[in-house]
């Protein structure tokens, strides 16, 4: 079976299971794991922040975010179709006790005067804007890469509003290795950002929080509150440690295979790819099919090809380390049989 739902699906490396075994380990919660306080000490550095917390997954870190930034009752400002609104569970009404002021972007991009116009005027009526959040790349624009002019003009308004901005960086890498540019170049323009160790990094758990050495102390009570504390987790930390510090520069690879899964899904009668590739996700558009992304689906999987529907007639393929180039012709082939039984 060819898995092209997720770069979710990735096994740890050789390197990272014999990493795992022979990883120095401490109780977190005193703060005495020397991997989880070298992942953190790694991390803040890369991403250009003073300070930087080991979280569960990127839902947490996320929602550790909004909760350190936001008090009960504020308003947060995101894209309408932003992971953190889509796929957390109402998570930030629930716990934080904030509502959602959705935009919708272009490819995951914000209009700079339209996050300008939402941010509320100081009214009885209104609740405040507490936080701006960003994501990149965006998942349901396909993997786009939100532009960094893009953040730099929405970060600006944001500073002379005195709102912070928080970035949704589960693979920001890929958006830095799509430009070829240092993630810094991304991060300047944020207050806090969550990356992914666990997608195309490949590691098998857990997410980074970066921000200031005063935000990340707040936060680290958070992730407490939400039962984040761990104990001996240095086993956990050291692929991911293997996962910041090694995997980054092997995504351009899959950034190719996906342009190659693109250009062959193209040539597919019935198949339309709605999206731009830039990075490792792939959105084909089947209603020509005469079928639902649902029923197309379960046709891929008979044929030994896994992805996931994407709407009503949408389906995504994701890229990743599992997938080698060999792999994605025989799924071509594969999908083009189930396209045409």
């Amino acid at each position: 079976m060819i898995d092209l739902r997720s770069d979710t699906v990735t096994k740890p490396t050789e390197e990272m299971r014999k990493a795992a075994y022979e990883a120095e380990v401490g109780d977190d919660v005193y703060g005495e794991d020397p991997t989880i306080l070298k992942l953190e000490e790694i991390a803040a550095d890369l991403l250009g922040k003073e300070s930087a917390l080991f979280v569960t997954s990127g839902t947490q870190g996320n929602q550790v975010a909004v909760l350190t930034h936001c008090r009960s009752g504020q308003e947060i400002i995101l894209e309408s179709e932003s992971h953190i609104f889509y796929y957390e569970t109402g998570a930030v009404a629930a716990f934080a006790g904030v509502q959602t002021r959705t935009i919708a972007g272009i490819r995951g991009a914000m209009d700079p005067s339209a996050v300008q116009y939402a941010i509320r005027d100081e009214d009885q009526h209104f609740p405040e804007t507490g936080l701006i959040c960003l994501e990149n790349t965006h998942n349901r624009a396909g993997g786009a890469v939100v532009p960094i002019s893009n953040m730099k003009e929405i970060y600006y308004i944001a500073v002379e509003n005195n709102i912070p901005v928080h970035v949704d960086g589960a693979r920001l890498f890929n958006s830095a290795a799509a430009v070829d540019k240092p993630v810094q170049k991304f991060t300047q323009y944020c207050d806090t950002v969550q990356i992914c160790l666990s997608k195309g990094l490949g590691a098998p758990i857990g997410s980074i929080l970066a921000g200031s050495r005063e935000f990340i102390m707040r936060a680290r009570k958070w992730r407490k509150r939400l039962g984040g504390g761990l104990r001996q987790a240095g086993v956990i930390a050291a692929p991911g440690l293997i996962a910041i510090t090694k995997m980054r520069d092997r995504l351009i690879e899959d950034h190719e295979n996906a342009k190659y899964l693109s250009d062959g899904l193209q040539q597919i009668n019935g198949l339309q790819i709605v999206n731009k590739v830039e990075t490792n996700i792939i959105v084909a558009d089947v209603k020509d099919l005469n079928i639902s992304s649902s029923q197309f689906v379960e046709k891929l999987k008979e044929n030994g090809v896994l992805a996931v529907a994407f709407g009503p007639s949408s389906v995504r393929f994701v890229t990743h380390y599992d997938v080698s180039r060999d792999d994605i012709t025989n799924a071509l082939s594969a999908i083009n049989k189930a396209a045409h039984s």
